[in-house]
């Protein structure tokens, strides 16, 4: 579980400083300030979880149930909540307008991300050491 754990955060903390430097230096003058606010609040979303996953890895040798959870969430939590943030900063600039159905996925991102740290309050409780 713990490899599999600094796997994910690596792949994560890559393409967070990719999406980072794109926002940055990409998409300035393409899209509004409003949008790119966004694309900046996924982005930021987006490493704190990283950095969460990466913190889960050294609870994994615990094999409990909570970090396992946290993990998927954490995961999962990245996914839709940054994912879509990314995708409804750009859709506009893409041509995309159909993908207002992506507006209500963003909640569900931060409630996997909320069930991500719940889970590892309870995995620090659990733990013995």
């Amino acid at each position: 579980m713990n490899k599999q754990i600094i796997l994910t955060a690596s792949f994560f903390g890559l393409t967070a400083v990719i999406l980072g430097a794109f926002g940055a230096h990409g998409l300035e003058g393409k899209i509004s300030d409003y949008h790119l606010g966004t694309w900046k609040t996924g982005n930021q979303y987006h490493f704190y979880h990283t950095l969460a996953l990466l913190f889960l890895s050294t609870f994994s040798r615990a094999k409990n149930a909570s970090i396992r959870i946290s993990y998927i969430a954490f995961t999962v939590g990245i996914l839709l909540f940054s994912g879509s943030l990314y995708v409804l900063s750009i859709r506009e600039w893409l041509g995309w307008d159909g993908l207002r159905l992506l507006g209500p996925i963003t909640p569900l991102g931060g409630l996997c991300f909320m069930i991500g740290w719940l889970g590892l309050f309870v995995a620090a409780l659990r733990n013995r050491s």
